[in-house]
């Protein structure tokens, strides 16, 4: 028993001295001339976050602020030997209130202080897309594509083609209940190697995302869906942050408007991108 009570005081020695120790480690590295130097460019490198907004069931993604890394520009600097404002290290703030962890909402803008804008293709069958591929490949353009279900399950190798762009769900035999929805997921990640993070829809459709929300998707919902007369309807509704979705398109309107984005200097992204707020 007296060993077990040695011990038991040794161990609460060593704790407390450790705190001491890291503490005195803290007061000297905060009266070192570099750490003193590299606080006074705290404001010179901070970014505030922005908010996500929510209004209602709706919600736009928020943006992660930057500030200095103490710690890691600390100890870049003191194995330099002296104080290097070029080895300063910053590290993301995240807003408080994030889309990160808020799947009960639909998105419906990104963040348009980086003048994106997210294409989307909804793939309900076999139709073949090869003319379309070889188009966003010459154009140097990635886009979201929302499958079926069902072309998931019967055509491995059309989803292999889409390789350089974004999967996500669309439905299920144009449905998609939580079973349905659970199937889709098994679908794409065995195809895909990745978890899907997108649900998608048109409309208010509280069903669809309560099963989403449920299984950690976000649901996206466009702002804009183009039937016809693609290159007037893009010239007339875009802005930056929103999806676009494109049901309907001839290849020279489909090339004339993928320019025409470009050289109006906005950033053609998957729907992740879009919606990232790092």
């Amino acid at each position: 028993m007296n060993n077990l009570k040695k011990l038991l005081y040794l161990l609460i020695f060593l704790l407390v001295s450790m705190y001491y120790t890291n503490k005195s480690i803290d007061v000297l590295k905060n009266v070192d001339p570099i750490m003193k130097q590299i606080k006074t460019t705290t404001e010179k490198y901070k970014v505030d976050p922005i908010d996500a907004v929510i209004d209602d069931n709706e919600m736009s993604s928020g943006v992660y602020g930057k500030e200095i890394d103490y710690e890691e520009s600390y100890s870049k600097m003191k194995q330099y030997g002296k104080y290097n404002e070029a080895l300063t290290v910053l590290k993301d703030t995240k807003p408080t209130i994030s889309i990160e962890k808020t799947y009960d909402k639909y998105l419906i803008k990104g963040n348009p202080n980086n003048r994106s804008i997210s294409l989307i293709f909804k793939l309900k069958n076999n139709k073949d897309i090869t003319e379309l591929l070889s188009i966003l490949e010459k154009e140097d353009v990635q886009v979201t594509f929302f499958i079926d279900g069902t072309l998931l399950e019967k055509s491995n190798n059309t989803i292999r083609k889409l390789s350089n762009h974004e999967v996500e769900i669309l439905s299920y035999n144009n449905e998609l209940n939580e079973d349905l929805l659970l199937t889709s997921i098994s679908y794409l990640e065995t195809i895909t190697n990745r978890k899907p993070q997108f649900c998608y829809t048109e409309i208010n459709n509280d069903k669809l995302l309560n099963s989403c929300s449920k299984n950690k998707l976000h649901t996206i919902k466009p702002n804009i869906v183009i039937d016809k007369d693609l290159s007037k309807n893009i010239k007339k509704n875009i802005s930056p942050g929103i999806t676009i979705t494109i049901n309907n398109y001839n290849n020279e309107e489909l090339i004339y408007s993928l320019r025409y984005l470009k050289s109006k200097g906005y950033n053609l992204v998957t729907v992740k991108d879009l919606y990232s707020e790092n």
